[in-house]
């Protein structure tokens, strides 16, 4: 039996509660139907203090929970050592297989749960936000789940700060349990969600994260400055309309990660990747870091982040700013008529401003 190794890892309340995750989780997105490589993956996270994964019914639909499930069970860690997510949204074709109703997010889940031969999880996550179910419905049916022990909390994935706001009130209005975190994508290169539309859910709800594509696919890992082999993450076909949206832009992002590779082996001497995955938990609005792996090798690389953005100042993250020139733009304080930073940077203390929005 494999146990979990605190040593290397720093845990973080998982937004307005007392759950306590890995600040940085894996996720079985790519590698969904591989068990070996599952098992393996696994083992290593919880060796390297990793106690949070992250899974979906949609992700091979339904595939990666059952290998996840699988080497769960094989590796015989006690149940309340680790923190398991998975998300509802699709599953199959047919009428009520999709989406937000009661119908599919009850039986979505205990399908799930089935799959990955649990009692519970401890988060499931409406993996959309479904415009054409009534939201009250989706609300309590998150309700429900929690009511049956069926999960512990609920949350959100991609949902703009409006739904989710809308989604308070709701369950306010009610006395429904609300969400407790979005998975969004957030990293160098991808940043408005977090550093700009979701300041107010942070400030006022304490709203968590659980954010997902740390590297952008890989992009910022610099394996894609020369070409972009078939075999590779962002080279294959399912991923093309990301593809499509790096061409666009490649030569302006790889002038970017050159020198975010070259500020990495300089100044911290670390990969590309480290430093990558050390930029995203050094802001404290993130509760963990999800990131998936080809081989364990990238595990034990990806840990040392946690070293080394404890490595950094602010003199670097401003430097980092300057390199990306990509900051969103902070709030106005018209008290003082003056700019505010966005809250990483004040965090940070990175006396640094984006460009002002276009009027």
């Amino acid at each position: 039996m494999v146990s979990l190794n605190t040593s290397k890892m720093e845990y973080r309340y998982l937004g307005n509660t007392g759950l306590r995750v890995s600040v940085l989780s894996y996720g079985n997105w790519q590698d969904h139907d591989d068990d070996t490589h599952t098992l393996n993956c696994v083992k290593t996270c919880l060796e390297n203090g990793i106690n949070f994964f992250d899974t979906a019914e949609i992700y091979g639909l339904g595939k990666a929970e059952t290998t996840l499930g699988k080497a769960l069970k094989e590796i015989k860690i006690p149940r309340e050592k680790i923190v398991i997510s998975t998300k509802i949204f699709r599953i199959g074709t047919d009428p009520n297989d999709t989406f937000q109703s009661r119908k599919h997010i009850i039986e979505g889940l205990k399908n799930s749960l089935k799959r990955l031969q649990l009692d519970y999880v401890d988060i499931v996550f409406c993996h959309r936000f479904d415009k054409d179910t009534p939201l009250e419905e989706t609300c309590r049916a998150m309700n429900f789940l929690i009511e049956q022990g069926l999960t512990f909390y609920w949350g959100t994935s991609e949902w703009s700060a409006n739904q989710i706001e809308k989604a308070f009130k709701v369950c306010e209005k009610l006395n429904l349990i609300p969400p407790i975190c979005d998975q969004c994508q957030y990293n160098m290169l991808t940043r408005d969600k977090v550093d700009r539309e979701f300041r107010d859910l942070f400030k006022d709800y304490h709203y968590g994260t659980t954010i997902w594509s740390p590297l952008k696919f890989g992009i910022l890992s610099g394996k894609y400055l020369n070409d972009i082999p078939n075999d590779t993450r962002l080279g294959k076909e399912s991923n093309k309309r990301f593809l499509d949206s790096f061409n666009k832009n490649k030569d302006e992002i790889n002038e970017k990660v050159k020198k975010i590779k070259e500020f990495a082996e300089s100044k911290l001497k670390c990969t590309a990747s480290q430093l990558a995955l050390a930029w995203v938990i050094a802001n404290p609005d993130i509760s963990t870091c999800i990131f998936g792996a080809s081989k364990t090798e990238q595990i034990v690389e990806n840990v040392e982040a946690v070293r080394i953005y404890k490595m950094m100042d602010k003199e670097m993250f401003l430097e980092i700013e300057k390199i990306l020139n990509n900051t969103p733009y902070g709030e106005k304080d018209f008290r003082l008529n003056s700019d505010l930073p966005i809250r990483r940077n004040e965090f940070l203390g990175v006396d640094y401003l984006g460009e002002p929005p276009n009027i």
